[in-house]
């Protein structure tokens, strides 16, 4: 059964050229602009991972977001991978080892992503 991919992030073209590297390497994909039509996403079409921006309608939406996902108790263990530019754009690094309690996601990924390195890590995340 084809895993479900819930992107969330207000990018339209690196959402859609995201749709197409996933699609292609075999996920079924879903998409939100924001974080609450994000939420919304999780709980109607239960997705089995979640690939998440920081910087949408705020500076650290994302963040809310994850934490959100990960204090809902039908939703705590749902993979969630942060892709963003907030590093480039606001020189804070974060690094999921140090920041593991800052950050309750499973991997960190800085934008630009190469798509080979984002399926590894979807892959990855999936326990594939």
């Amino acid at each position: 059964m084809q895993k479900k991919i819930l992107i969330i992030d207000d990018d339209i073209d690196l959402v859609e050229a995201m749709r197409l590297t996933l699609e292609n390497a075999g996920f079924e994909v879903i998409d939100a602009q924001d974080g609450q039509k994000g939420l919304e996403k999780i709980e109607k079409e239960k997705p089995d991972l979640v690939l998440l921006d920081v910087m949408m309608e705020t500076q650290d939406e994302g963040f809310h977001i994850a934490y959100q996902i990960r204090n809902n108790e039908e939703t705590a263990d749902l993979p969630i991978i942060m892709l963003t530019a907030v590093g480039a754009e606001t020189g804070f690094s974060f690094d999921k080892e140090k920041d593991e309690d800052f950050l309750p996601v499973n991997e960190f990924i800085e934008k630009p992503v190469n798509p080979d390195t984002l399926i590894e890590y979807v892959k990855k995340s999936l326990g594939q």
